[in-house]
């Protein structure tokens, strides 16, 4: 029994004609016969006398179609039920984002969206990406602001958009007064990871081409848990960086950031949630307002290439590691 053939036999209950039924409900009349023969067989229950003009339900027919309006008028209140909470913009939201993206990104939105969305309760929690997956899935965050895509089967994914990587190079490199960055074999050696940060450092080792980060030599000596970290030590002459493009808005001398030539490598930051999430117009209304503030040179089209992280072998090991551990 489905709730199409109970919409059926209301149909008919109240044209009380084949043809007319099968017309209202947008349905060949054989293909309305059929759905009928299969309920009446699947219940043991004649719901129409056709044997009458005009087509009269039979006695116990009658309390079957009395029971079919209210089991449809209850589904449509579950429908509209739905419909109203996605379309809720009130309550609290748990936000999830990596700590790559939030020192940046969420100052430049946070004001817009609170007047925006004024009854909503925003809990943010920075988090690596590791992390983040697994509050999403047990329900610990509503929605997450990270990198995609996870390739997690059980996560659904809304692009937002798309930020670039650029370099930052100290000023005794031998591209500091080139106007874009083109990879040098004797960078890898000198390439500044963070702690921890094992979906980052994927990407950048996807960047670099490097397969085994136990070959670049320094960055494993510093717990580096922070981009603004990484910038100091370049400043220091320790190494250089790859950084995400947010992250030197704020930045006043911006001649060491070098852009790299197209195609970009990029990163595509994206909502997150569980397939379990329902309130959809929240995320259209986080996503306008993010996109209305970002950098006019991130809203721009340009050519890119897309950096993966979740099939990474490096990412993989590391986030089995540390979730066994603790």
């Amino acid at each position: 029994m489905t709730i199409q053939q109970l919409k059926y036999i209301v149909a008919l209950n109240n044209e009380r004609h084949f043809a007319r039924a099968a017309e209202t409900c947008m349905i060949t009349q054989p293909g309305l016969t059929i759905q009928l023969k299969n309920l009446e067989k699947e219940i043991g229950i004649k719901i129409f006398d056709r044997h009458k003009v005009p087509l009269t339900p039979t006695l116990l027919g009658e309390e079957i179609i009395k029971r079919a309006k209210r089991i449809l008028r209850e589904a449509d209140e579950i429908r509209n039920f739905v419909v109203n909470e996605k379309n809720m913009l009130t309550g609290e939201l748990k936000l999830g984002v990596i700590p790559t993206l939030s020192p940046y990104l969420i100052p430049l939105f946070i004001r817009a969206i609170q007047e925006a969305t004024p009854q909503i309760n925003y809990i943010i929690k920075e988090a690596n990406t590791g992390q983040l997956m697994q509050d999403i899935e047990t329900g610990a965050l509503d929605v997450a602001l990270m990198a995609t895509p996870t390739g997690n089967p059980n996560l659904i994914e809304y692009p937002i958009f798309k930020e670039p990587f650029v370099a930052y190079l100290n000023k005794n490199h031998s591209l500091a007064k080139k106007s874009y960055y083109k990879l040098l074999p004797s960078d890898k050696a000198e390439l500044l990871l963070l702690q921890n940060e094992y979906c980052y450092n994927a990407q950048l080792l996807d960047i670099c081409g490097i397969k085994k980060p136990e070959k670049i030599k320094e960055q494993f000596s510093y717990d580096i848990s922070s981009i603004e970290t990484l910038k100091n030590l370049v400043r220091a002459d320790l190494g250089f960086a790859i950084i995400p493009e947010l992250s030197i808005i704020n930045e006043i001398d911006k001649s060491l950031f070098k852009q790299f030539e197209e195609p970009k490598p990029v990163r595509e930051i994206s909502f997150v949630v569980s397939d379990t999430f329902s309130k959809k117009l929240v995320l259209e209304k986080m996503n306008e307002i993010i996109w209305g503030c970002l950098p006019e040179s991130m809203q721009q089209n340009f050519g890119y290439r897309k950096i993966k992280w979740n099939d990474s072998p490096y990412f993989i090991k590391s986030v089995n590691e540390h979730f066994t551990s603790k």
